[in-house]
């Protein structure tokens, strides 16, 4: 059984990991250890219960005039409330869907509206390719996409490449928060303020980034920002800031009936209301351990809800940033084997704990395949940054083994799955 001795934290991680049911299966005799967090973080059981709990009494249509519709939207609007905290804006701000992907080509094809022949967009090879492929589909209007590169040495995004692609013509620059293969943390801050400068809009994908610190939308003062709740302890669902300026102004692909009232104009169909449910409570939990936390000093009843997240986020990533630290000095000691992306633990504020490797000798899908065997699950491959695997060479030869840590990660983990990667490249 796993213990859970840690970097000195103010989590209390037996009682985070009790939450979690996924946690206790094995794999072979082996406990399961889960380092897939970066393809979706596990669930806590009042999410799973939520879920439940709606689809066994609630489960209606919103609009209507009866006792279980009228629930419904009262959950919907809690969500929204919700989400809002979770990312430090206003509830009509928050726009769901399936997922961020198709949330970012209903928003890219709307913006596409606005936009004529010679009219520029500037993205990253750094990128998910969701924040990618929809905007670049734009090039069928004769809009000119520019693609700013890395740092090829520690997989961060060239900051004065981007500012040299961005100039009058620039419509929009789409960033990630983080990149969900190498970890690294861009500085949307100044991609945002490099594109307002020349009156571009700034859109940024914080999928990766969500589960691993605070976000704050209105001091960003991003245009748009997505995110996926399956990503940061909740169902599979996208969820979309907008300033309410933009959903005002845009035209929103839509069927006629629906309602053209900011947010609802931009969500397509019916929504998934028992996975929106579970929305609600994934920011409960993450409040919970906030106030749990009491880093304010203002005693857990006195805490908002926005107060509580912010605490728990600070204190999650000062967390994995000891955990991510022990584990890359250990990946770091293992004979053929290269991390990409930020080694320098001084730097450590600029990536997530996400890490992508290669070992010599071993292709990504051997070593995911091996680690299975031993309950310990990573992704391998390219996990949708194609532009970056090709960019690094990578992308013909199986991408990269990705390794990614979560809240809910401990010590332990860490050191045995260090081991277990010694022993297969000493095996091989």
């Amino acid at each position: 059984m796993l213990t859970t001795q840690n970097e000195a934290t103010k989590l209390n991680l037996a009682r985070i990991r009790a939450q979690f049911p996924s946690l206790a299966q094995t794999v072979n005799g082996h406990p399961a250890i889960f380092l897939d967090g970066p393809g979706g973080t596990q669930v806590p059981q009042r999410v799973i219960d939520a879920i439940s709990h709606y689809l066994s009494r609630d489960n209606a249509n919103s609009g209507g005039n009866y006792e279980t519709a009228r629930r419904t939207d009262k959950m919907l609007l809690e969500a929204r409330h919700a989400m809002a905290d979770f990312l430090g804006c206003d509830w009509d701000e928050i726009v769901f869907g399936m997922n961020m992907t198709s949330l970012t080509f209903a928003m890219s094809r709307s913006i596409g509206r606005e936009l004529a022949a010679g009219d520029e967009i500037v993205l990253t090879c750094l990128d998910h390719d969701a924040n990618f492929a929809p905007w670049k589909a734009l090039e069928e209007r004769g809009v000119v996409i520019r693609v700013a590169d890395i740092h090829e040495e520690d997989c961060t995004l060239d900051m004065a490449d981007l500012a040299s692609k961005i100039n009058s013509r620039t419509k929009a620059v789409a960033v990630g928060l983080a990149s969900n293969a190498v970890g690294s943390i861009n500085d949307v801050a100044e991609v945002v303020r490099l594109a307002h400068a020349v009156g571009a809009l700034a859109y940024i994908d914080a999928v990766h980034y969500a589960p691993h610190g605070p976000i704050d939308v209105r001091a960003m003062d991003c245009d748009f920002l997505a995110c996926s709740s399956y990503k940061f302890l909740g169902p599979h669902m996208g969820v979309l800031y907008g300033k309410r300026e933009h959903l005002q102004r845009l035209t929103p692909y839509k069927v006629r009936p629906l309602i053209n009232d900011v947010p609802y104009r931009w969500e397509m169909g019916t929504l998934n209301h028992e996975c929106i449910a579970g929305i609600t409570e994934c920011v409960n939990y993450l409040a919970d351990l906030g106030r749990r936390i009491d880093a304010h000093g203002i005693g857990a009843s006195a805490c908002t809800r926005r107060q509580a997240l912010l605490a728990a986020m600070r204190e999650i990533q000062l967390y994995e940033r000891a955990l991510v630290e022990r584990m890359i000095q250990g990946l770091l000691e293992i004979p053929g084997l290269k991390v990409y992306g930020i080694t320098d633990p001084h730097r450590f504020e600029h990536r997530c704990p996400t890490v992508a490797v290669r070992i010599d000798g071993h292709t990504p899908a051997e070593l995911a395949n091996k680690l299975n065997d031993r309950g310990i699950f990573t992704w391998d491959g390219n996990y949708y940054a194609i532009n970056l695997s090709e960019r690094l060479g990578v992308e013909s030869s199986g991408g990269f083994l990705r390794i990614g840590l979560a809240h809910y990660n401990v010590r332990e983990e860490v050191e045995t799955l260090l081991g277990e990667l010694r022993e297969i490249v000493g095996g091989k």
